[in-house]
């Protein structure tokens, strides 16, 4: 474990403001990037203060990821991400509920117009059974469920 100098709660502190900073982080994504630093003890007190002043909030990073997110993931990706930065369930679900996602299938669309332009159009059979699971295999990557994926590349253009 580095030692920080000076007074270690101060330090402590300002390293984790400057995390936030940049961009919001989850109560875990800062616990594990402050461990090297300090005991859990220390960032505990040090987050809690952060907490209360409303510096870190794990609603906010939720909020925060879905909007820079949702136009490149699928509704499971983005869920399964958030699961892995630590924040709870129940953040999640009102996260993505509160965010004006959209549709799912005109966001999979869009992501599919992206990255393949015109290259299969949907509901043409003239594209190889190679190149659509290609391109099915990019969809699910991204959150997407087989049911969308199947809806966007055997369906007509626009529902």
């Amino acid at each position: 474990m580095r030692t920080l100098p000076g007074d270690p709660q101060l330090a402590l502190r300002g390293r984790a403001v400057k995390l936030l900073a940049r961009r919001d982080h989850s109560r875990s994504e800062l616990t594990k990037k402050l461990l090297p630093l300090a005991t859990l003890d220390e960032i505990n007190a040090v987050l809690d203060q952060l907490e209360q002043t409303g510096l870190l909030s794990d609603a906010r990073a939720a909020a925060a990821y879905v909007r820079g997110h949702a136009a490149r993931f699928g509704a499971a990706k983005l869920d399964y991400s958030m699961r892995a930065k630590g924040i709870s369930p129940e953040l999640i679900e009102a996260s993505l509920a509160q965010s004006e996602l959209g549709d799912e299938l005109q966001r999979a669309r869009e992501l599919w117009r992206r990255k393949f332009g015109n290259r299969l159009q949907p509901g043409l059979s003239a594209g190889s059974a190679k190149e659509w699971a290609r391109q099915a295999r990019f969809l699910q990557s991204r959150g997407f469920s087989a049911e969308i994926i199947r809806k966007l590349l055997s369906a007509p253009e626009d529902d």
